[in-house]
């Protein structure tokens, strides 16, 4: 997998943001309240030739918005390995600009945030434990 710095920096600095790396799959994750809402992958040559060899993020998004965004752009793919109706595969090296990535890296953040419980959103915006 590619290094995405300027991807990697924006998403941990994403209020209550922690990364991991789930070895199963390989893909570095980002969680909120352990809730996944972005995730870098690079699926090898065994899968379809739309995602092999790819530097993707996987990326939650509405449903509606994610089949209008695959229509518009070459680039966003249906979610690798994810429930494709609300999970859109964004080609990291597909020409989309960078803050174009962010903004909907921020929508899912902020899609997977709404569905945490009151408490727990409480306390990421406030800074206190997780």
């Amino acid at each position: 997998m590619k290094e995405y710095p300027w991807l990697d920096a924006y998403l941990l600095g994403l209020p209550g943001v922690t990364k991991d790396f789930k070895m199963e799959w390989q893909w570095e994750r980002y969680l909120i309240g352990g809730k996944m809402f972005a995730a870098l992958l690079c699926p090898d040559e065994k899968y379809h030739e739309d995602y092999a060899g790819k530097n993707l993020v996987n990326l939650k998004c509405d449903p509606m918005e994610a089949e209008l965004l695959r229509k518009q752009y070459p680039s966003v793919l249906p979610g690798f390995y994810s429930d494709k109706r609300c999970w859109n595969s964004i080609d990291l090296d597909g020409g989309l600009p960078e803050e174009m990535i962010c903004q909907m890296c921020k929508n899912s953040y902020e899609l997977v945030f709404q569905k945490l419980t009151k408490k727990l959103q409480k306390e990421i915006l406030t800074g206190g434990s997780i």
